[in-house]
């Protein structure tokens, strides 16, 4: 797969990172293998998790190909570049397409990345996982290999002023691979999530206490920050989506009303 845009996109973003004065903890990087199909399992906390996500694998020197929702792939601007970067679209009311075009990928050799939570998290811990990410490595026969962010969320997330000022810690953590059977995917997602739940506590345990004073807005509730429960962060979610489809309802009535006034 030639890729023309990806790579000057990384040296913009580690010059991007310089400038930020960020500094990285990573561990595990290297249980992304660096070469074979590889499917990685992110936390969703950030609306750039895409940028810092890719970088857990780049001291393997892969180019991670990233499962995104349509609506990313619609955009003007977003659209062009997500599809030079070979992201794989995903429509969430239909997604056997990109069920299949991941395991494509992977079987062609390729490191694909996937939410299992599908969108961000407003409590900053783990919300239900769907089974896609179990289903689409035991189907490809490759390793699951889960991986946590922190930190993404202090820059840009739901429901808070955007905040790129300086000298930030970003953590990347990187867990050891599963490998799905596709006997129990319901079984296996459990699996996934304890292991990433562990691996999330970890990080914020061993994230600057400097920077994370108790009651912190972007720690969980059940970790002594003062983010949404997971109860809170439903009913938030919940009354988003039907404001979502309260202006679509009228996005569409408006062309109705439009298409009728040119009759």
């Amino acid at each position: 797969m030639r890729d023309v845009t990806y790579p000057p996109i990384i040296v913009t973003a580690k010059t991007a990172f310089r400038a930020l004065g960020q500094r990285f903890q990573m561990t595990g990087t290297e249980h992304v293998p660096r070469e074979g199909g590889v499917l990685l399992a992110f936390n969703h906390i950030s609306y750039v998790d895409f940028v810092y996500g890719g970088f857990a694998a780049h001291p393997s020197r892969r180019l991670v190909r990233f499962m995104a929702k349509r609506e990313i792939f619609d955009h003007r601007w977003a659209g062009p570049l997500m599809r030079s970067l070979h992201h794989i679209e995903v429509d969430r009311g239909e997604g056997v397409a990109s069920f299949h075009t991941a395991v494509e990928h992977l079987r062609a050799g390729e490191a694909v990345g996937i939410f299992p939570e599908a969108t961000i998290s407003r409590a900053m811990e783990l919300k239900e996982f769907k089974t896609g990410a179990v289903r689409i490595a035991a189907e490809a026969g490759v390793p699951l290999v889960p991986v946590i962010l922190w930190g993404t969320q202090r820059m840009m997330t739901k429901d808070h002023p955007r905040d790129f000022s300086r000298g930030k810690t970003i953590s990347i953590r990187v867990g050891e691979p599963l490998h799905p059977t596709g006997e129990s995917s319901v079984a296996q997602t459990a699996e996934l999530k304890a292991r990433m739940s562990q691996m999330l506590a970890e990080s914020i345990a061993e994230y600057p206490a400097e920077e994370q004073p108790p009651g912190s807005w972007w720690v969980p509730a059940s970790m002594g920050g003062s983010a949404p429960t997971l109860e809170e962060a439903a009913a938030l979610d919940a009354a988003e989506k039907r404001e979502r489809a309260r202006k679509r309802a009228e996005k569409r009535a408006k062309k109705r009303t439009g298409r009728q006034a040119d009759k």
